[in-house]
């Protein structure tokens, strides 16, 4: 029960990070509006999250290993409801650049974090289904995010989604504050830990490597086909935010059912086999974006498969990642968090690129063709990460 606790407090905390990193998208006009500025004067804000949310993964990692990841999970998450809550005070594009790149870099310690967290104190037997659930639980907020933002600002106004989102997040930190001092009994820190010594070790070996780079390209192609789905959603079918949000939902309740269904495929499959089987559909999922271009329903079944097979995939490589470094596991998971959005960033930004010189159909295209080569090449490239993380297995 303490360990169900814990994976669902660290959801919660999850939940509001990822919701919070996409929110700005569709209040962005409205925000520029309020300060006086063109809509894409305003598009700072998002880079000014985007850049230490990823450099400060690099981080984190190191300062969990040395002090203990319950204590930077609550810290920082304490830091982050406070600068989301004071966005809503902004009166110029500067001051809530400056804000909100606080924001990301607070955010940045959760997800890593947490994931090295679970790592600590949940057997290998439970660690894939504990992964998946506290990813889908986060993920659902990145898949919520636009319609809970598009309908607090409706309702209210942009201000009053930072308000809540901050006091949502507050709430969080109290629980955990509260919680985490027996649920995260197990929990290892080295007070001499190294800070730069494990990213070698782990660049210089292997078998993590390749799972590093797999990791990346993941966030390429998955990442870049999720950040347009909106995008899609809009110019063919001319949905509202809020119905945009609600056929987003679906890529979150398809993450969340990966989750807890991802431990017993890879128990039928094997590791290697979960994570194809989980990037080719993604892949397939592409290319019913593609075929759906006059049908909803088909492109609502694409969104809910790319969250189904992102899932069954990356929850399987969070988990042999955990077994890269069991003395550093806060370093090891914050370098799996930047490859993955360092990855999405890259992907977002080349997707862009191909959109308007081909338009999202090629995109989505090129990126379903890309996620079922990275399919393809996982079955070898991660063939001996998968045997090590079997026989610490069979060893513990």
């Amino acid at each position: 029960m303490k360990r169900n606790s814990l994976v669902l407090l660290l959801g919660l905390a999850g939940f509001i990070v990822m919701a919070d990193n996409w929110v700005v998208s569709p209040i962005l006009p409205a925000i520029a509006q309020s300060v006086g500025v063109p809509a894409a004067g305003a598009g700072v804000l998002i880079a000014a999250y985007m850049l230490p949310f990823g450099l400060f993964q690099l981080v984190f990692g190191p300062l969990a290993d040395r002090f203990g990841k319950s204590r930077i999970i609550v810290g920082t998450l304490g830091a982050f409801s406070v600068a989301t809550a004071l966005l809503a005070l902004g009166s110029t594009i500067p001051m809530l650049a400056g804000i909100r790149a606080l924001t990301g870099l607070f955010a940045a310690a959760t997800m890593p974090i947490s994931l090295a967290l679970i790592a600590d104190v949940v057997p290998m037997e439970r660690r894939q289904q504990a992964i998946g659930s506290f990813m889908g639980i986060s993920f659902l907020g990145q898949a919520l995010s636009m319609g809970i933002g598009g309908a607090i600002a409706y309702l209210l106004n942009w201000r009053g989604v930072f308000l809540l989102y901050g006091a949502f997040a507050a709430l969080v930190t109290l629980v955990l504050w509260r919680s985490l001092r027996t649920a995260a009994e197990g929990e290892t820190r080295n007070p001499k830990a190294p800070v730069l010594r494990p990213y070698f070790d782990l660049l210089c070996e292997g078998a993590s490597l390749r799972a590093y780079l797999v990791i990346l390209f993941e966030g390429v192609f998955l990442l870049g086909s999720f950040s347009y789905l909106g995008t899609v959603l809009s110019e063919r079918f001319h949905l509202s935010f809020l119905a945009i949000g609600g056929v987003m939902t679906a890529f979150g309740i398809a993450a969340v059912i990966a989750g807890r269904t991802s431990a017993a495929v890879a128990a039928k499959l094997g590791r290697t086999r979960t994570i194809t089987f989980g990037l080719l559909l993604a892949a397939i999922a592409d290319g019913l974006v593609v075929a759906g271009s006059g049908s909803l329903l088909l492109t609502g079944v694409g969104v809910f498969l790319l969250g189904f097979g992102f899932m069954t995939a990356h929850s399987t490589l969070l988990t042999v990642a955990t077994e890269f470094a069991r003395a550093a596991r806060g370093t090891a998971m914050s370098l799996v968090t930047f490859a993955f959005m360092i990855g999405g960033a890259v992907g977002t930004q080349l997707g862009s690129r191909v959109i308007g010189g081909a338009g999202s159909t090629a995109m989505y295209v090129a990126y379903g063709a890309g996620l079922a080569v990275l399919g393809i090449i996982a079955l070898p490239a991660l063939s001996a990460a998968s045997r090590e993380l079997e026989a610490a297995a069979d060893q513990a």
